[in-house]
């Protein structure tokens, strides 16, 4: 049908202690076992971050597999440039450079109105 499938790792540390799938390395061993080229896996910057850190390396691992990608800051899931332990520019400036040519999933707390929490997209793009 064309049409590609995604599974999320999702972190039980904070958002959802019971749910099942919680790292890219689990998500990664499922789909190897399900084999199938349209099943991807969706990087939730957010999750990654929470349960296992190390987003350069995971990037550069699983970007074969990657068919989507979500952006929050950490820890308070709000726009990408607010405070937080993450530099979406140096993210951003990595997922470039893998080729990512898909959409971000902009799946976060805006702080203020969403039209003031967007303004990370206009200074991104004037660098």
């Amino acid at each position: 049908e064309g049409i590609t499938g995604l599974i999320e790792p999702i972190n039980t540390r904070i958002t959802e202690p019971r749910y099942f799938l919680d790292s890219p390395h689990q998500a990664a061993a499922i789909l190897e076992k399900v084999g199938k080229p349209n099943i991807q896996l969706q990087m939730d910057i957010f999750h990654w971050q929470i349960m296992d850190g190390n987003l350069t390396q995971n990037m550069h691992k699983y970007f074969p597999i990657i068919g989507h990608a979500q952006i929050a800051q950490v820890p308070g899931r709000n726009e990408p440039d607010s405070d937080g332990e993450l530099s979406y520019s140096y993210l951003f400036s990595t997922l470039e450079k893998l080729g990512y040519q898909g959409y971000l999933g902009c799946e976060y707390k805006p702080l203020d109105s969403t039209e003031k929490s967007l303004g990370w997209i206009k200074q991104y793009w004037a660098k």
